[in-house]
């Protein structure tokens, strides 16, 4: 069978650290013959540039600015030709073959728009990593949690989730998509900078009639936090009001209005559980979430009513229960442990 054309692209901003650790691993384990390397360079003020000038074959893509995560990998996928797409984060260290089993499983199901890898932790490769583990998985609420990992709980990889299976979203950190649905799906969204993007992406795919998967056969390592780092308050802000942001843009229309508000009074558990523990800098930046969505996004949310009526929690991936009541009342801390 021959491969399809893959472009591989790593958004960069001020990364020659991460590309001179990471990118070479990139380099020996993509297949030249039928994939392109390309560094998006989201309006570096370093040397980066110097740094890919030493990969034979890797192109450099400048950005006049620095768009975010979102609107960095719409620019560059917009002027990119290729049938796939990957999008790989700068501190990914990634495996043998695992470009080549990521394409196979892709072109063995005909209606996948999209699919990640095994994503492990670089510094415990024996465990699962945070953002995406073993396939990305919503609750009735929009709270994302994986197998592998829910909330700070990260599993060890004993080969417990080595079988394909449909997911609800698939991780950014690496993520192979086909183009075509990309575009159609209307990219990542600018409005979200960064986090959860892809997880609306992956459900405005679902919306559409196409699959999103997880295929074990590909491993990858991912350092986590190259941006900014778990427990940042910005993160903070940024998970907690783009939620809000998915799940007003996803929703069927006649759900909206009841499960944001259920999912606005969960989020005040967890921001008075945060004053209360002394970190006053989660819950500011919980309010302020909430006080955007709320008061700041009603131009943006008239503009993104897509009035949905597909019932989302019969969608492969949705969890028809509440992830905070099993995690932190009911103590299920692995997702082997839920219904």
């Amino acid at each position: 069978m021959k491969l399809p054309d893959v472009a591989v692209i790593i958004l960069s901003w001020n990364g020659r650290t991460f590309l001179e650790t990471f990118l070479p691993s990139v380099v020996e384990h993509t297949p030249e013959a039928f994939a392109r390397i390309i560094i998006a360079d989201n309006g570096s003020t370093d040397d980066s540039v110097e740094t890919v000038k030493r990969f034979t074959g890797v192109e450099w893509l400048p950005l006049n600015h620095n768009y975010g995560f979102s609107e960095g990998y719409n620019q560059a996928i917009e002027k990119t030709d290729a049938k796939w797409i990957v999008l790989l984060n700068q501190d990914v260290e990634v495996s043998a073959g695992w470009l080549n089993s990521l394409l196979k499983f892709a072109e063995q199901h005909p209606n996948l728009a999209a699919c990640q890898p095994k994503i492990l932790d670089l510094n415990r490769r024996t465990h699962f990593e945070y953002a995406g583990a073993g396939g990305g998985f919503l609750d009735k609420y929009g709270y994302p949690f994986c197998r592998g990992r829910i909330f700070d709980t990260i599993e060890e990889d004993i080969a417990q989730y080595d079988n394909a299976i449909e997911i609800a979203w698939a991780s950014g950190a690496c993520l192979l998509i086909k183009k075509d649905a990309y575009i159609n799906a209307g990219g990542l969204d600018a409005e979200f900078f960064a986090h959860m993007e892809e997880i609306d992406l992956c459900w405005r795919i679902k919306n559409m009639g196409m699959e999103v998967w997880y295929c074990p056969d590909s491993t990858v390592y991912h350092l986590g936090g190259g941006s900014l780092p778990q427990g940042n308050p910005k993160k903070t802000y940024l998970n907690f009001r783009n939620s809000l942001l998915m799940l007003y843009k996803n929703l069927p229309s006649n759900k909206r209005g009841g499960i944001i508000f259920k999912r606005i009074l969960i989020d005040h558990i967890a921001a008075y559980r945060a004053l209360f523990s002394g970190n006053t800098n989660e819950f500011k930046a919980i309010a302020k979430a909430h006080f955007h969505f709320l008061f700041k996004s009603s131009a943006w949310k008239k503009k993104q009513n897509q009035k949905t009526n597909i019932d989302y929690l019969k969608l492969s991936g949705f969890y028809n229960g509440s992830i905070v009541w099993k995690y932190f009342i009911q103590k299920k801390k692995k997702f082997s442990e839920l219904d």
